[in-house]
């Protein structure tokens, strides 16, 4: 009897605390997620890229920094502007927004590592810093309709008005590529209009390259000019 009793024990179950699924495990997400690393999706070159890259280091948008960055952004866009340009740009304290071109996927990928890599050195250099100056891979949205373009070019030269922390005048962004844009009500700015305590110095000639695409250049007006008082939408 006693025999029986230990085998009836010996087949009951052991439920060990270790291991299996359980509630609240595995990393815990930050602030902000990080870009997945994976395949990045096939590129038409009649379709502009709305591009985000965020950094590591702060603050980008000072007059120190800036003519640094746009001096990067210049070279990167110039070196090879039949294969990748650079249309637009806005540098804000942690992330840049883009607007760039490209002729295909392989062109695409090489021009943003250039002027990461670019802009990377160039800022550790004038600084005296070591260390890595972006904090994630850069983030791409194809924009595939004259809407899609002109939502982006409101999204990233008026992108200054969503981190402002009071209402701002009609005007325009002067740590970004505004001045070369002749989409505005009333054609090309002559003088700057807005964030005149925090202008940086003058930039000589143009730091982007002009459009190449139809949906860039001629498409999203379509739409209308783009109004000094505009506020950017988070885009779809």
């Amino acid at each position: 009897m006693r025999r029986a009793t230990e085998a009836m024990q010996l087949a009951l179950p052991f439920r060990s605390g270790w291991g299996g699924a359980r509630k609240g495990a595995g990393r815990k997400p930050g602030p902000r997620p990080r870009t997945r690393h994976r395949a990045r999706p096939a590129h038409r070159a009649a379709h502009p890229v709305h591009v985000t890259m965020r950094a590591a280091f702060h603050p980008l948008r000072s007059q120190h920094l800036f003519p640094t960055l746009v001096l990067a952004i210049r070279r990167a866009s110039s070196a090879a502007p039949e294969r990748f340009r650079i249309v637009h740009f806005s540098i804000q304290y942690d992330h840049v927004h883009l607007i760039v071109e490209a002729r295909d996927k392989r062109a695409l990928s090489s021009g943003m590592q250039g002027l990461a890599v670019r802009t990377a050195r160039y800022v550790n250099d004038l600084l005296g810093r070591r260390g890595k100056l972006w904090a994630d891979r850069w983030h791409g949205r194809a924009l595939s309709s004259p809407r899609a373009v002109r939502n982006a070019l409101v999204y990233v030269l008026m992108n200054f008005r969503k981190h402002a922390r009071s209402a701002l005048p009609p005007g325009v962004d002067a740590f970004s590529s505004a001045l070369d844009f002749d989409g505005w009500v009333g054609g090309r700015l002559r003088r700057l209009c807005a964030h005149a305590a925090e202008r940086p110095p003058p930039l000589r000639g143009s730091a982007v390259t002009a459009a190449g695409t139809w949906l860039a250049r001629t498409g999203w007006r379509k739409h209308g000019a783009i109004r000094l008082s505009e506020q950017p939408e988070r885009p779809s």
